[in-house]
């Protein structure tokens, strides 16, 4: 049996490796109601992609995929929580408040998944939305969900995870990451505001 690297899998799952100049390029926003076609076109698209990856790869933390690492430098991003939660579409996500309190966990990322980095991420944040109509949406997350919605909101904005490291830290191989103990949960919280 051979064995292929998480990094090549995901670039055969279809999925944009680093060093890709897409990765650090802040994604276009939509304008809807005018382009909903295309804001749906491309949320199925990375509900497609969820689909190919979660085939070969269980993500019991839960994952997430924005745009960009599918090619398309739109500002769409989709997450799914681990269980049995619905999915979050996010369009034109802008974070507008985050806590003071923040954690430390291990995160991984698609587009470079043969390593995993210890990532400071604020505990709650409030994200802003467009819906397909052109309303604006704010939802307020916390905890592991907080922190799988901030991390594909970096990747709108063209910053990778490594970039919110602390100095002196580095990512580690995940054969190493798995020997940590090291991980995070997701608790379900999430509250929507109106």
């Amino acid at each position: 049996m051979i064995d292929v690297r998480p990094s090549r899998q995901m670039r055969d799952l279809g999925v944009v490796q680093h060093g890709a100049g897409i990765l650090t390029e802040p994604a276009r926003a939509f304008d809807p109601p005018a382009e909903r076609d295309e804001a749906e076109r491309i949320t199925d698209e990375l509900f497609a992609a969820m689909e190919r990856i979660g085939q070969v790869h269980p993500f019991a933390k839960g994952m997430g995929i924005a745009a960009p690492q599918i090619s398309i430098g739109r500002a769409a991003a989709v997450v799914q929580p681990p269980g049995d939660a619905p999915a979050i579409i996010l369009l034109n996500p802008r974070i507008t408040a985050r806590s003071d309190k923040a954690d430390e966990h291990y995160e991984g990322c698609l587009s470079f998944f043969d390593v995993r980095g210890l990532v400071p991420r604020p505990l709650k944040i409030t994200v802003e939305t467009t819906g397909l109509a052109g309303e604006t949406v704010t939802t307020v997350y916390e905890r592991g969900l907080a922190r799988l919605i901030h991390h594909e909101v970096d990747h709108l904005d063209g910053l990778l995870y490594t970039a919110r490291m602390r100095t002196g830290v580095t990512p580690i191989p995940v054969e190493e990451y798995r020997q940590t103990g090291q991980a995070w949960a997701y608790d379900g919280t999430a509250r929507l505001e109106a």
